[in-house]
């Protein structure tokens, strides 16, 4: 794994492998700051003042640009995206946090701007603040319930993502999806072994199947309401037909060939703003690039996706995005 150490970037952390037993292990996001509508809070939330630095092909940093539009936080959060994959000198962008530049910025120059000694992973998403230069987070599932409450008293937006009543069930399928499906689909692909790969890939299609049943009869996992769960699982499924089913090997079924799951998908995908933060011709780049997965590099033409036909969810129960009173 590839990261920095005392503030200078390597190209292997062994202390930080993630490879144990032939078994993809995903480590922990370090730097944990919140962004807070709190009086004094060290963070506060200001329109201007933070900027995101993402991956187009990454899910976890397309959580984050997913929260971002729905919450309406485009002209309050500044964005960097670069079309790059990770490369040996990491995630490289066309500009820094001072403006464009020539040859390209390593987002590993960030880090040590932050913190000249910091040691562990580069990663997007990652939360900048441009008023005191430093990296607030770089975890997606803290940085997108900051972005679903935190500006409210700013932008006046009302949407939540993680109603209190409906709390209990979100973290229910949160637990369920994570290991299972959002890490699920890296275990399978960064697998070594083939009982490491055999154990990961039937959980996925297993707990794929759990949730095509439970579709079939609700408009979203929570119920009537779509929910922070919701999206956290469409960054999976969104990349799976074009990057996971091939570069991956979780090839027992695609998402089209679930009848639930694959209108549910279109329906988020036609969520307004939402089809602008995905581009599947870089998410399939980002996994068939992978020289583990895929030595050669080529990518492949196919397949052909289309999220812009019906999604023939109308039937079911369901109220959108529940309002804050």
């Amino acid at each position: 794994m590839a990261g920095m150490v005392e503030g200078r970037w390597v190209a292997s952390m062994p202390a930080a492998e993630e490879i144990k037993d032939g078994k993809f292990v995903r480590l922990d996001s370090l730097l944990r700051h919140v962004v807070s509508a709190d009086p004094g809070a060290e963070f506060p939330a200001e329109v201007g003042r933070y900027h995101l630095w993402v991956a187009w092909g990454c899910p976890w940093a397309a959580r984050t640009l997913a929260v971002r539009a729905l919450k309406g936080l485009e002209e309050a959060i500044s964005v960097s995206a670069t079309p790059n994959n990770f490369g040996p000198a990491g995630w490289i962008f066309d500009e820094g946090p001072d403006g464009p530049e020539p040859g390209g910025y390593p987002l590993h120059r960030l880090y040590a701007l932050s913190d000249p000694g910091y040691t562990g992973k580069v990663t997007v998403p990652t939360l900048w603040d441009k008023k005191q230069r430093r990296i607030v987070n770089n975890e997606s599932a803290e940085i997108i319930r900051m972005f679903n409450s935190a500006f409210d008293g700013i932008t006046g937006n009302r949407l939540d993502l993680r109603p209190e009543p409906l709390r209990a069930e979100i973290d229910r399928w949160n637990a369920i999806i994570y290991p299972s499906i959002n890490n699920g689909v890296y275990r399978a692909g960064f697998a070594t072994t083939q009982a490491a790969y055999e154990e990961a890939a039937r959980e996925l299609f297993l707990t794929l199947d759990l949730i095509d049943d439970h579709l079939g009869t609700k408009r979203y996992l929570a119920g009537e309401y779509c929910t922070e769960a919701d999206w956290r699982l469409f960054v999976t499924l969104v990349r799976f037909d074009v990057g996971y089913y091939g570069a991956f090997k979780c090839n027992l079924r695609r998402i089209d060939d679930y009848p639930a799951l694959s209108g549910y998908l279109r329906e988020l995908y036609q969520w307004p703003g939402i089809a602008a933060t995905v581009k599947l011709d870089l998410i399939k780049s980002n996994y068939w690039s992978l020289s583990n997965v895929n030595p050669g590099g080529i990518i492949p033409l196919g397949p052909i996706v289309d999220l812009s036909g019906p999604h023939g969810r109308e039937h079911l129960p369901g109220k959108g995005i529940s309002e804050r009173d």
